[in-house]
């Protein structure tokens, strides 16, 4: 599609072609593939935590296959080398003269599956996370800019820790949204083993091309936002902050810290993403609303008390959204 004939309501029609695509080889978690979908027309970046089995490379995998851009995967681990994600410089011989030659790694890509990303040492998280932020990477001295568009999906798993090295706070806000992939219902599972059990797996094929995503992209940035839904988003990050103005009665009692401005700007991002996606030429508060639990969960420090009491990130923020009251005209 030429990226001159892009409107919102032919992205609502890509965007339903995407997911039912996609539904030919994801069964179920319509949610996440929409989440993740929103997370790239945002341009920004995903963190999707669920246990092992779950089909996690499996969906980003076919995610990028449906989009028609470039994908890499690199698995974690305790021995990986920030050489080994953003490239390096090797002996190469010319003509009878020994240069160095650059040799792009795997961040060099449109979508990169950051595979158990907690598993390797901060340093060699450090340097994704630097290209994830500056969408650049600097070696021997030389900028070199990443492909366009560029994202990164980190899986986590939730139930292992011994032998894992958890992002600091401080790297967990580089992610536009965090996903958690729960088990199937029933049904789905069922209709999963059937799949992957009898004949072969079906195919799928690209719906749209990286010019179409690039101009999607534009769309999102493009969109007008009310200054009540802006507020609201506002509000949303701020009531997350405890002993603030306008923190919310859950905040108080069970946050120790509270998320920055990032998350107020993706709060607006990802609820303009999903508008799009919906055919609406601009989000309101209900789009807010949806997204900030991906947006707040990940971005808030739960205290001892929360801790002890089994309440998790994601359920403080349910409560915080009940109760902050959506600004009016």
């Amino acid at each position: 599609m030429n990226q001159n004939s892009l409107d919102i309501h032919a992205v609502s029609r890509i965007s339903n072609a995407i997911l039912d695509e996609l539904s030919k080889v994801i069964v179920g978690q319509r949610d996440i593939v929409g989440g993740l979908v929103a997370s790239l027309y945002a341009n920004g970046h995903c963190l999707l935590i669920g246990v092992p089995g779950l089909a996690k490379t499996l969906l980003v995998q076919s995610i990028a296959r449906v989009l028609g851009v470039d994908f890499k995967r690199i698995q974690f681990t305790p021995d990986l080398m920030p050489a080994d994600i953003l490239g390096s410089e090797v002996i190469h011989e010319q003509q009878g003269h020994m240069e160095f030659r650059f040799r792009p790694g795997p961040v060099f890509t449109n979508l990169l599956l950051a595979d158990e990303i907690n598993r390797t040492p901060p340093k060699t998280q450090s340097a994704l996370l630097e290209a994830m932020q500056e969408r650049r990477v600097t070696i021997a001295g030389e900028n070199r800019a990443l492909p366009d568009p560029f994202l990164v999906v980190a899986t986590q798993n939730p139930i292992e820790h011994e032998g894992t090295y958890p992002l600091p706070e401080a790297q967990l806000d580089r992610f536009m949204f965090s996903l958690d992939l729960g088990y199937p219902e029933r049904a789905d599972e069922i209709e999963i083993v059937r799949r992957t059990t009898i004949g072969e797996s079906s195919a799928i094929s690209a719906v749209v091309g990286r010019e179409d995503i690039l101009g999607i992209q534009r769309l999102v940035r493009a969109m007008p936002v009310a200054d009540h839904v802006l507020a609201y988003a506002v509000d949303l990050a701020s009531a997350t902050r405890p002993k603030q103005a306008g923190a919310a009665k859950v905040t108080n009692t069970y946050i120790e810290w509270g998320a920055g401005p990032r998350a107020s700007q993706y709060l607006i991002l990802g609820a303009k993403a999903i508008a799009l996606m919906k055919g609406r030429a601009a989000p309101d508060a209900a789009d807010v609303r949806l997204v900030a639990a991906n947006v707040l969960a990940h971005r808030i420090v739960p205290n001892y008390r929360a801790t002890g009491e089994g309440l998790k990130a994601v359920d403080l923020i349910l409560e915080l959204v009940k109760e902050v009251p959506e600004p009016r005209y």
